[in-house]
């Protein structure tokens, strides 16, 4: 999902997304602005940076999860489903947009460039699903009134199984004609059709930003915040033991409603431009800094949600054993916040 005003030559009509080059059939944006060499040359090497270390990053916690058994947690699922989908967004979406960009067009034709679109709209909704399905799980784990069944997958496996059902919901439309996916930004991208000023294609993005991008946010602020005011009151029974926890749980929940905030909320801002915007409004070298930092958070989401989680990066090391998942609510809020997030 990336902003653009490019207006591809030789296509009539609003709704109109694809221009095709009479000598090689490739999509190429030749609007009367568009990135330089050397702009697409900076993105590639982005996108490069961006595709190695959220391939690798993600891959490694799948490898981590899969040998160590551990680690293998219903809540730790959760875990395993966003690296799953960041993993899958670094496969069938990076290499794709990091050759464009190296050409300066885009290179496998519509129907490729609908997959495109697609594949990184479902599997980024996916991971943006699965980050409030977690913090809500958190808040639950933490706060339920007995100990957690550290055996029971069922519940963590239909959170799962929901977070892509809604995905599709969302993804699905522009292929059968709410809206529609095409070529974006600088013509090295493809996605959900932002500039389109029909009734259709702005009732779509409407409810895209705000069921796919708002209600995620709102579930995870109010999780970590009702979690948060937990650990507060806890505080006052027992301030030496807990007040430390108190900070590294209140600094990892502001980050990662910073990282959230910086890789998405650029994103959904600049769609809205785009979409309710004058035409031109939004510039091509404008529209592709949002796409950058969305695609960012396929390397910030493993270091954040796993790296940073010392059950993770001390448990296979040490033969640590504890989990949150196993203890009472008071306990599991005071006493584990060295093992989960």
């Amino acid at each position: 999902m990336i902003v653009s005003n490019v207006s591809l030559s030789g296509c009539t009509g609003a709704d109109s997304a694809w221009c095709a080059s009479s000598a090689d059939g490739h999509l190429e944006a030749t609007s009367h602005a568009t990135l330089s060499p050397t702009g697409h040359l900076v993105v590639a090497v982005c996108l490069g940076f961006i595709g190695t270390f959220g391939f690798l990053n993600n891959l490694l916690v799948l490898v981590l999860f899969c040998r160590y058994k551990m680690l293998r947690s219903p809540i730790n699922l959760l875990l395993m489903n966003i690296s799953f989908s960041d993993l899958l967004v670094c496969v069938f979406g990076t290499p794709f947009s990091f050759a464009a960009s190296t050409q300066g067009r885009w290179l496998i034709g519509p129907a490729g460039c609908v997959w495109y679109g697609f594949a990184n709209t479902l599997f980024g909704i996916v991971s943006l699903i699965s980050l409030a399905v977690l913090s809500y799980e958190r808040y639950c784990t933490m706060m339920a009134p007995t100990e957690a069944d550290a055996t029971n997958y069922r519940k963590i496996g239909l959170g799962i199984g929901l977070s892509w059902a809604y995905s599709l919901v969302w993804a699905v439309p522009p292929l059968f004609g709410w809206s529609r996916y095409g070529p974006e930004g600088p013509g090295t991208t493809c996605s959900v059709n932002w500039t389109s000023k029909t009734a259709n294609n702005v009732s779509y993005i409407i409810c895209l930003f705000f069921f796919c991008l708002i209600v995620p946010f709102i579930v995870i602020v109010y999780s970590y915040g009702k979690l948060l005011h937990a650990i507060k009151q806890v505080s006052g029974i027992n301030t030496a033991v807990t007040r430390k926890r108190e900070h590294r749980v209140l600094v990892m929940v502001i980050t990662m409603v910073i990282c959230y905030l910086l890789c998405w909320l650029p994103y959904g801002v600049m769609a809205l431009l785009a979409t309710f915007g004058r035409p031109g409004l939004v510039t091509p070298e404008a529209s592709i800094i949002p796409s950058i930092l969305a695609k960012t958070s396929t390397v910030i989401n493993p270091i954040i949600y796993i790296f940073m989680n010392k059950q993770v990066s001390r448990g296979p090391a040490s033969g640590e054993r504890r989990s949150c998942d196993h203890l009472p609510p008071v306990k599991s809020v005071t006493e584990c916040q060295e093992n989960t997030h």
